[in-house]
């Protein structure tokens, strides 16, 4: 299985340009502190040290074991860094929440200095762009969330009103039966009033035969179930919506079920699926684990619709889940087209789709990777072209701790 860790788009244009031109040294890392870019000044200050610099380099590496955990928990972290003339930089670690959570590492050469205005303005307009890229980037998910809500609108209303339309019928049905047995009733009580009741036992058994009361107490009891059971699958649908899209008020991490979460999203989606897709589920035993389950849902909801698409005609869907010391995965394959070598290295790029227009934003997957790295896990693909992919999201069951928290 091949884990892939594709670099987000680089900072823009105009902040870019403004990063080159620091005599500073400015990496960004990714929250999973994964390198994404570094402009020139860091590249000369790291220069013995190029392996710091490749795409996709650690940044535990460089740093000591407590200076992601003391930025995560205080917002910062200064300390000595190695350099390519063998003394300690000034490092400058800062940690930039939010939506696309970053680590932003700002490096010097030791001894006094300060910026000029011109970096120190540089510097400023940073800091602004990277502040409208994160409000940019939350409603680019939120637009995403409400994207996928309306593809799946249509089959989620089809869901509802198929045991809604059954259960009115059965009603009318229902309705009809009851004045046949009143009917009948009536005539009962007529002939308990009378001096001769035997006498209207012709008359009861003729309004028996044309009310045809022995086809109603064999139909009812099959009315009744079926409307119980349509209205147990209305109260699932809108049970499976409510778990799907629960807000993690003030993003509180919670303990969670991924099995329940996982079902709430294929009973979402099924009517997109049930078409062309045979579903199989091969569940391990999972612990409770550490998470925003709505979050997690859009990404486990973002898999099963893409394996959907890769189907073509038929096909199969496998979920599969497993428990590994101090983490689990969710597994989603499908028996589908694959991913072409050339597509593989931007399929979580931003707004790269090979949909056609009006078939896909090219945010599933991209929003799917900065859930998972926030919650500290990686997804792995494996994928044969003509033979179909697997998806593997592999999760800690517990986030990491603050430092100085037990």
């Amino acid at each position: 299985m091949t884990s892939l860790s594709p670099l987000p788009a680089p900072p823009a244009p105009l902040a870019a340009t403004a990063l080159s031109r620091l005599s500073e040294g400015v990496c960004i890392h990714e929250a999973d502190g994964r390198l994404i870019y570094a402009n020139p000044a860091a590249e000369a200050l790291l220069g013995a040290r190029p392996h710091w610099l490749e795409a996709g380099a650690r940044l535990d590496r460089m740093l000591p074991a407590e200076a992601l955990r003391h930025a995560r928990d205080q917002g910062s972290w200064r300390g000595p860094v190695g350099a390519s003339a063998g003394h300690a930089l000034d490092a400058h670690l800062h940690w930039l929440g939010g939506e696309a959570a970053r680590f932003l590492l700002l490096l010097r050469s030791p001894g006094p200095g300060t910026l000029s205005d011109d970096e120190q303005a540089l510097q400023q307009r940073h800091a602004e762009l990277h502040v409208r890229f994160n409000a940019a980037q939350e409603q680019l998910l939120q637009s995403e969330k409400l994207a996928s809500i309306g593809q799946l609108a249509a089959g989620v209303a089809h869901e509802i009103n198929n045991p809604i339309g059954y259960v009115h019928s059965n009603l009318g049905s229902l309705q009809e039966y009851v004045g046949n047995l009143f009917a009948l009733i009536d005539v009962y009580e007529r002939a308990m009033r009378s001096h001769d009741p035997k006498a209207m036992s012709a008359e009861i058994d003729d309004t028996r035969e044309r009310l045809d009361v022995d086809f109603i107490s064999r139909d009812l009891p099959q009315l009744l179930t079926e409307s119980r059971q349509g209205i147990e699958r209305v109260t699932r649908i809108v049970r499976d919506l409510r778990d799907f899209s629960r807000s993690d008020r003030e993003h509180a991490w919670r303990l969670a079920d991924l099995h329940a979460g996982l079902d709430s999203t294929i009973n979402i989606v099924w009517n997109e699926l049930r078409y062309k897709a045979t579903l199989e589920k091969d569940y391990g035993t999972l612990p409770m684990i550490e998470c925003l389950q709505s979050e997690l849902n859009q990404v486990f909801m973002n898999l099963l619709l893409n394996a959907g698409q890769a189907l073509g005609e038929q096909g199969t869907i496998t979920v599969r889940t497993c428990h590994e010391p101090g983490q689990v995965w969710v597994e989603i394959e499908d028996t589908g087209t694959g991913i072409a070598p050339d597509v593989m290295q931007r399929i979580f790029d931003p707004f790269f789709t090979t949909k056609s227009v009006g078939k896909g934003t090219g945010l599933g997957l991209s929003i799917s990777y900065g859930i998972v790295a926030k919650h500290h896990g990686r997804i792995e693909v494996d994928s044969t072209p003509g033979a179909g992919s697997r998806f593997r999201v592999i999760l800690p069951v517990r986030q990491p701790q603050p430092e100085g928290v037990d």
